[in-house]
């Protein structure tokens, strides 16, 4: 099972990457610093529309945000 702040923690890993700021990516989604630190802490948790504004802002895939899925549960 994922982690229940995985997608926080690729955000922050992809600022990161492509040295971006907090402040920048909260101003390109529209929200205050505040908000997305919310979210960046895993106190709430991202919605899809936001994960795929995250995603075009770093222009990058928008799986990466997303937990693997565990094929083996599947298999039931």
């Amino acid at each position: 099972m994922a982690s229940p702040t995985y997608t926080a923690d690729a955000v922050r890993a992809e600022l990161a990457r492509k040295r971006r700021t907090q402040a920048d990516l909260a101003a390109a989604l529209d929200m205050t610093a505040h908000t997305l630190g919310r979210r960046l802490n895993g106190e709430v948790p991202f919605t899809i529309p936001e994960i795929v504004a995250v995603a075009t802002y770093l222009e990058v895939s928008l799986d990466i945000f997303m937990p693997p899925v565990d094929r083996s549960a599947l298999a039931s």
